[in-house]
């Protein structure tokens, strides 16, 4: 008799698709023998057909095919309201992520409401979009057991670095004057540049062009995403801001340098894989904004073709950058000691940034499950060491967010816990004011918030 199937539904774009992959292989592995399907956007899925895992893939608009069928579990990856719909009308043992059933709208699984927690509060988060995916249906110890194999070793001759000009967003990438600079400083390390993009970057390229003066290989709208595979895979170094076929690269062993610009965070959507290189401006706002709130861009204008290039070309000798040029934060892609993503700074210890990152990633693992508190107070412990005054904020806030907690308890809460409670504990009072509508605040919702409130308060009360 057949095994009910595991279905994941993704609906986002091809990068999204691509941080899938490892959840795909990690379902198999856990349930040998059971199918593992996935609805995606034809678009995107048809193309990466010979690099996914062997998966059986439905395009959307077959979703009626997929309502035929009852499954062992079904994980929504989309945000998206139609996908959250389809999930409700499915028949599962089990359901994740966003779930439409009974005309209301739930997240199932606590990591899975952690991730939809992150939009516009995601500034401390320390957890990857494809560890998120994963981690209410995966055992950490299937993914600490994981192992990826490094980038492929650089050519030893004249190697080729591809460049590869889009985003989505235009406040995610350089413009054609970076990049035409950065031709002009990849040719003088004697270094062979390939220009790389979809149809949407042709006007980008012949304007890098025309800047660069000279000629260059322009693939810019020229290749499918099977072609642009195989040029990536001709390549020693990628190039990129955070976009698809970064994913792509890193999936397939091409090291990958992530200008990581705009509003973005690496460390939710970085190159996944060990062993890959992730270059920041090292201004406070840059820690991960989930929308630009100045007036200019100014986390561009750290990245000089200059630093880039010189970056690049120690990447393409074999040799890992030991400092960040100045105004930038260098880092490379790496598992931390329970076999998650990281990033791991090169050329200075930890700021202020990664110990309060290592605290909330530590504490909300111990909350929700993962591992005991003994990693948080050591995080929390750090962060008192290195920047006490940080420590002392996070005490200081505490009785504000009792009191905000308290009003809320009481029925006397204006606004949400995380819009009236104190900026320092955002992280706690924008996953409690989610929680809480997912549960219709419920009595026993709340108590479980409080709880985390009161586990906060230990931790601070000894340090």
């Amino acid at each position: 008799m057949p095994q009910d199937p595991i279905l994941i539904l993704q609906m986002q774009r091809m990068g999204d698709l691509i941080l899938s992959f490892p959840l795909m292989l990690w379902l198999q592995r856990l349930h040998p023998g059971r199918p593992v399907w996935v609805a995606a956007e034809r678009l995107f899925y048809e193309p990466l057909l010979p690099l996914s895992p062997s998966v059986t893939y439905f395009p959307w608009e077959g979703a009626d095919v997929l309502k035929k069928h009852r499954y062992r579990l079904v994980v929504n990856l989309s945000f998206r309201e139609r996908a959250a719909r389809l999930a409700g009308e499915l028949d599962a043992d089990q359901k994740l992520g966003p779930v439409q059933e009974n005309g209301a709208r739930r997240v199932h699984g606590d990591w899975q409401l952690y991730r939809s927690a992150l939009v516009r509060n995601n500034r401390h988060n320390r957890l990857h979009w494809a560890d998120l995916n994963a981690l209410d249906c995966v055992p950490l110890a299937r993914i600490r057991a994981t192992r990826f194999d490094p980038p492929r070793p650089p050519a030893a001759e004249k190697p080729q670095i591809g460049l590869f000009l889009g985003a989505s967003d235009a406040a995610k990438r350089p413009a054609p004057a970076f990049w035409a600079g950065l031709l002009h400083e990849l040719v003088r390390r004697d270094l062979r540049p390939v220009l790389f993009g979809g149809p949407g970057e042709k006007e980008l390229g012949a304007e890098t062009r025309r800047l660069f003066g000279r000629p260059v290989a322009d693939f810019c709208g020229r290749m499918k995403l099977d072609e642009l595979a195989r040029g990536l895979n001709a390549s020693s170094l990628l190039i990129t801001p955070d976009t698809g076929p970064m994913h792509l690269a890193a999936w397939t062993g091409c090291r990958t340098l992530n200008l990581s610009m705009g509003n973005v965070s690496p460390f939710e959507t970085g190159p996944y894989q060990p062993g890959h290189l992730v270059l920041r401006a090292g201004l406070p706002c840059s820690e991960g904004c989930w929308e630009c709130s100045r007036e200019g861009l100014d986390c561009h204008d750290a990245f000089t073709p200059e630093a880039v290039a010189f970056i690049a070309g120690k990447a393409v000798r074999g040799k890992t950058p030991v400092a960040a040029p100045q105004g930038l934060d260098l880092y490379a892609t790496d598992r931390d000691d329970r076999g998650l993503f990281a990033l791991r700074r090169l050329g200075s210890g930890p700021n202020r940034d990664d110990l309060l990152g290592a605290f909330w990633k530590h504490f909300f693992g111990w909350r929700l499950g993962l591992w005991s508190d003994a990693p948080a107070r050591e995080a929390l412990a750090a962060l008192a060491a290195a920047f006490p005054e940080e420590c002392a904020g996070l005490a200081a806030a505490l009785p504000k967010a009792v009191n905000v907690f308290r009003a809320g308890l009481a029925g006397r809460g204006a606004g949400s816990l995380w819009e009236s409670g104190p900026t320092a504990l955002a992280p706690l009072s924008g996953l409690a004011d989610l929680a809480l509508q997912n549960a219709d605040y419920a009595p026993d919702a709340w108590a479980g918030q409080v709880a985390r409130l009161e586990a906060l308060g230990s931790l601070l009360a000894d340090c």
